[in-house]
């Protein structure tokens, strides 16, 4: 990896998965300005490097995922300042949403305000059974600004996201789990999430990417419209080819991701 960071870390291991790792464990690896720019950093590298299949997101330590934002750089901002540092938190959030590779969120701890934000950036959260996930911002006299009130209604449903922004009271990891919020809950959760990774890569890799881009596309005027586009394109593919193939033939697929 070419970045050298100092909040966070970027690993590639053998298998071809990113880790991506908040790594300010004294703070409860709280979002701040600099950790921001270092993410950013990350999906730039990531993005670019081909070698990379999935991302695997985690906070360091085993107290938070990501216990909130840096309440001392918050303090700080005025009408226009904090306008741009939501734009700023909600691009580079979009940035993971709409990575071309799967991002697997692992919540164990706190996942509070921002920290909850960006787990809900990822496309799938496996939570430990100590996680706790809220979005306290009114108890600050703000909202969430990196994209909660969006995200957490398309993943829980209006009512619920009204009563967890409103409250500002967070919520654990069972009622996450049916409530929709996290997809998994389990005393080992990297693992777990490690192991859904696993399962996915071993599935068509364009045919994930499809998947990816059609599903950003749901709720659009052209989500069934792009479903269609990305299905027939997807027929055209070797990995197509060698899937069904290998379904008739009894055998398990060889795909080379053409």
């Amino acid at each position: 990896m070419a970045h050298t960071y100092q909040t966070i870390e970027l690993k590639v291991d053998d298998n071809s998965i990113a880790h991506l790792t908040i790594n300010r464990p004294k703070k409860l690896n709280a979002l701040n300005n600099q950790v921001l720019d270092e993410i950013d950093l990350a999906i730039d590298t990531i993005e670019m490097d081909s070698d990379v299949k999935a991302i695997l997101l985690k906070g360091a330590g085993d107290k938070a995922f990501v216990a909130g934002a840096d309440i001392s750089e918050l303090a700080e901002l005025d009408g226009p300042g904090g306008e741009e540092a939501s734009k700023k938190g909600q691009t580079i959030f979009d940035r993971i949403e709409k990575l071309d590779k799967p991002v697997v969120a692992v919540v164990d701890g706190y996942a509070l305000g921002g920290g909850a934000e960006l787990a809900m950036a990822a496309h799938i959260r496996v939570a430990s059974e100590s996680a706790v996930i809220g979005l306290p911002e009114v108890s600050l006299g703000l909202i969430p600004g990196y994209g909660g009130t969006q995200r957490l209604p398309a993943l829980v449903g209006k009512a619920k996201a009204f009563e967890m922004i409103l409250t500002g009271q967070p919520i654990k990891a069972d009622e996450a789990l049916s409530s929709g919020l996290v997809n998994k809950v389990t005393d080992n959760a990297e693992e777990a999430a490690q192991s859904m990774i696993h399962t996915i890569l071993k599935n068509g890799p364009v045919a994930v990417l499809k998947a990816l881009q059609a599903i950003r596309a749901a709720g659009s005027p052209v989500g069934f419209e792009t479903e269609a586009t990305l299905f027939g394109e997807l027929c055209e593919t070797e990995d197509f080819k060698e899937g069904t193939t290998a379904f008739m033939e009894k055998r398990k697929p060889d795909f080379s991701g053409k």
